[in-house]
């Protein structure tokens, strides 16, 4: 069975054109990367238990330590795009144009580091959130995210923004 995420991705309009929030991954592998180790606040939920809108706003909160905006902004869902692993990824999106990308709380996972050493260390999920360009986010986020960039454009421009 495939795995399956769920997650938002909040946009804002900027003076040169849309923006999206989207956060660093954290965690050794990912320090030193920049192009393609970015993602939208997201994660794994079980659709038997869990809608997967339910599951973006638990997510986004568990990553960035804050909620994602909910009075008076409506969600709508962007699709559900794969990844070539075959993992599927819901994504809601929202106008976050008053969301501020501060005082961030990044939460954490536990992995044995450096690998076969026995020892466990702590790392944020995510390092930094910023909010980027639409033609940055392209470059930054993972592959199978990138789809989800597209569908915010043309979602955009059906509703003339």
């Amino acid at each position: 069975m495939a795995v399956t995420s769920a997650g938002i991705l909040l946009y804002r309009l900027a003076e040169e054109g849309p923006e999206v929030l989207i956060a660093h991954m954290g965690g050794p592998f990912w320090a030193s990367k920049d192009a393609g180790a970015w993602s939208i606040p997201k994660g794994e939920y079980d659709p038997e238990s869990e809608s997967a809108l339910d599951a973006a706003h638990r997510e986004f909160e568990e990553e960035l330590g804050v909620p994602a905006p909910r009075d008076e902004t409506p969600y709508a869902e962007l699709g559900t795009f794969a990844y070539s692993s075959g993992k599927r990824v819901t994504v809601f999106v929202a106008d976050g144009g008053g969301f501020e990308a501060s005082d961030l709380v990044f939460g954490t996972f536990e992995v044995e580091w450096p690998p076969r050493s026995g020892r466990m260390q702590s790392f944020p999920e995510v390092d930094r959130a910023e909010w980027v360009a639409l033609s940055r986010a392209q470059e930054l986020l993972v592959k199978g995210q990138r789809p989800a960039v597209d569908a915010l454009a043309t979602h955009l421009a059906a509703a003339g923004g």
